[in-house]
């Protein structure tokens, strides 16, 4: 699953997943953004492995805010703004053949 999202005056966030027994995994984030350190990338996606496909953007945003230490700097990109990337890739609906 596949979705993108232009955070309002910030940043390209994309979202590659899978839902596996109704749990997110292989969640890989990537986008136009900036993190620091590096490292807080990793931290995300962790954070978002293994929740519901259900989950909503408040909850979704405070499993990835709850994983960053407080020193994490970001750009053009927040909690909020993932939440909701994972939310369009979860409901995503691939363009039907018209024919």
């Amino acid at each position: 699953m596949h979705g993108e999202y232009k955070m309002p005056a910030g940043k390209l966030i994309v979202i590659d997943l899978d839902v596996q027994n109704g749990l997110l995994a292989g969640v890989r984030l990537s986008g136009d953004f900036f993190l620091e350190p590096d490292s807080a990338l990793q931290r995300i996606n962790a954070a978002l492995e293994g929740q519901s496909e259900h989950a909503d953007e408040a909850r979704l945003a405070l499993a990835v805010r709850e994983a960053l230490p407080a020193d994490v700097m970001m750009y053009g990109i927040s909690p909020e703004a993932i939440a909701v990337t994972v939310r369009r890739a979860v409901h995503w609906d691939p363009p039907r053949d018209s024919h």
